[in-house]
This record gives structure tokens, sequence and C-alpha cells, in this order.
């Protein structure tokens, strides 16, 4: 009896260190939402009209804009309809509905890979809340420009353009762009969308992870065979290193994936990225990841909020696709993280330019947005409060 006592007492223990045993309340996700719509008033006056916020860097208190060619260049827009759906708040509205136009010539571009982050996220998003029929066209149009960048031989799109250092690389970050297409092949586009998008990321499965479920950032093809021709991590650590935003982007890509499909090898794919994560020894108490999982100078390594972000939307998907106890854990681990988010790494009243949150990494290898505030992260951040209170209050 005294051992079985004692093992029931560790399994507790070991319960409890999982994640959060509380919900969040309503009233906290709509003070964080209230909190962004008072960040963003400053963020608007702080950007110019022409231009989007990218990024800022408080130690060199620089903060950076840039054109709508921007792979970023959507996310600020669309946080701005995430803060509108949950604020009603006439003003933000009024400056979301000015960034759209400016953002609309972007449903031609085929310069690389993103622009599902730059039309659906901004557009996409606007839809969702409004179901404006200007705003589809536009997500229809940018589809079609996103086909154009599919190479049959390799059964993928091509995310960079051919360099010096690669012939036709494939990012784990571009699954994030087939939400555009699998969106638009059901919404009214050319069934071929769905297609391509399917045969990209089966490509992705086959080749991108490791065998502990992993993936590198950049697997690189010969466009002419496509067969494989080096796997890299461009923006992690080392190449066999698991760059944390990019099992973010493995993990939501793939979850984003089954709910349009329901075609299971991708959920399976989703729950083992997923445990890779989560069950991590590297992982914080908080769940928000080092920028690497196997970066040497952890625990002091930065951390990256964005991918936490990111992170914690994908699990409460997920959860939404699962069941028991599996279920309890991912909400139980996005609640950490969204409690994490919403504390240590939120942004003081007034500050970082209006920022929402801190404390994320773009490029670390590169020296590039090391510890600042970036509009992505904020992105994700009020994707998973307004996916907490729809599927979990």
């Amino acid at each position: 009896m005294m051992k079985f006592n004692l093992w029931c007492f560790a399994l507790l223990i070991f319960l409890a260190s999982c994640g959060s045993s509380t919900k969040i309340s309503r009233k906290t996700i709509e003070s964080n939402e209230k909190f962004a719509a008072e960040q963003y008033k400053i963020l608007a006056k702080n950007t110019p009209p022409y231009e989007m916020p990218v990024n800022y860097d408080p130690e060199k208190k620089a903060f950076k804009v840039g054109k709508t060619d921007w792979w970023t260049s959507g996310f600020y827009p669309g946080s701005l309809w995430l803060i509108y759906k949950a604020t009603n708040d006439p003003v933000i509205k009024e400056e979301a509905e000015n960034r759209l136009k400016l953002q609309e010539n972007i449903k031609y571009f085929t310069d690389n890979h993103d622009i599902g982050f730059m039309i659906f996220c901004s557009f996409g998003t606007a839809y969702d809340i409004t179901k404006k029929p200007e705003y589809k066209d536009v997500i229809l149009t940018a589809a079609e420009s996103a086909t154009k960048r599919y190479n049959n031989n390799m059964k993928a799109i091509q995310s960079w353009n051919k360099s010096n250092r690669y012939q036709a690389p494939v990012i784990i970050d571009n699954m994030m762009n087939l939400e555009l297409l699998e969106w638009a092949s059901q919404n009214g586009g050319d069934k071929k969308y769905a297609e391509i998008a399917r045969n990209h990321a089966n490509t992705t499965l086959r080749n991108h992870f490791r065998r502990d479920n992993s993936s590198y950032h950049v697997v690189d093809y010969n466009a002419e065979t496509g067969a494989v021709a080096k796997k890299v991590t461009h923006q992690g650590f080392a190449d066999e290193s698991a760059w944390a935003r990019g099992q973010a982007w493995g993990l939501y890509g793939f979850t984003m994936m089954y709910r349009f499909t329901k075609d299971k090898k991708y959920l399976d794919l989703a729950n083992k990225i997923a445990a890779f994560v989560l069950d991590h020894p590297n992982l914080p108490k908080d769940k928000i990841p080092y920028w690497d999982f196997d970066v040497p100078d952890i625990p002091n390594a930065k951390r990256d909020a964005s991918a936490g972000a990111i992170i914690a939307s994908a699990l409460l998907e997920l959860a939404q696709y699962s069941s028991g106890n599996l279920k309890k854990k991912y909400v139980s681990d996005a609640t950490t993280m969204i409690e994490a988010l919403s504390t240590t790494y939120r942004s003081a009243k007034g500050a970082n330019k209006g920022f929402i949150l801190q404390h994320s990494v773009g490029h670390l290898p590169g020296k590039s947005e090391v510890d600042v505030s970036l509009t992505y992260a904020d992105y994700y951040y009020l994707e998973a409060l307004d996916r907490y209170k729809r599927w979990v209050l």
C-alpha cells in the first residue's frame, strides 16, 4: 500500500508539472485584448501611413518598419482585425481598413512563398470577421499567385529563389502558406489549389522530419529531378538542431492541414511534433521555448515568445481533434503558455512602440531581431486568445 501511495503521489506531481490546472478567466482574456487595443493605437501612431511595423529592439531603441512586400507585412493588419473582433473599437477598425488598402497590391506577389502570411493573415482574417466579398476576391487572386512557385518535379512550392547557397529551397515555414490555398479551393477557387497544398504537405512530411520528429528548417532540392540536395537549419543553432520557431511552424501547419483534409497522417505528425516540443527536456517550466532546443547555453539562451505564441495557438486547435488526457494536456500547456505571454513576455503599458509582446527572436545566427518585439508574435498571441475564448471557455 505504501508503494502504491508513493506512486500515486509521484503521478500527481508529474501531472501538476505538465501545465496549468486552471483555466484563464474570460475577464483576464478580455483584459489582455483591451490592453492590445491600447497598445496598437500607439503602434498605429508610430507607423508611417505607407509602411508596416516590423519590430522594436529595446536595447538599440530601434523601431523598424517595412514595405508591403516584406514577409511580415500581413500580420499588423491581421492583428488589428483580431483586436477589432474582440473589442469592437471603431478606431482600430478604421486603422485595419486603411492598412488593408495598402496591402491589397500584394495579391499578385510571386517573389517568394510568403503570400500566405501577407494576404491570408490580413485579408483572410478580415473576411472571416466582415464577410466582405471584395476581401474574398483578393484571397482568391492571391491563391492563384501562390501557385506560380509550385514545381511539379519537386511536388512542392519553392520558398526562395535560386542562389549561391541553394538550388530550390523549401522551408518548414512554407507549411503556413498552405492555408491560403486550401481555403481558396474550398471557397470558390480552383480545386488545383488544394491539390498543390497537399502535394507540398506530403513532400514536407516525407523529407523535412528527423526520426525524433523534429524538423530541419530548409530542404534544398534539385529543381529538375525533385531529388533532395541537402538538409540544413538556416536560422537555428546548427543543421541538426531543432530551431524552435521551425518546430512551431510544423506543428501549426500540419494541424491546419488536418482541419482541411481530415487526412490522419497529418494529425499523426502534428501529435508527434507536439510530443517532441512538450516533452523535450529543454522546454522551460513556462513552456515558452528557447530560440533553439539544442543551443548549448541553455538555461541562459534567449527565449522566443513568437514560437511560444504559435505553439499555443496550434495546441488549442490540435486539442479540438484530440480527446481524453491528450486533449487536457494540450489545453493545459497552451494555458501555461498564454499565462506566461500575458505576464512575463507582455510589454509594459505604452512601451515597445506599442507592440504587445516582447522577448522574441527572429534570426539569432544572422544577428537579426534578437530579443525584440515582432509583429507575428503579437498576431499568433491574439489568435490564441481568440481561440481560447471560443474553444476553452
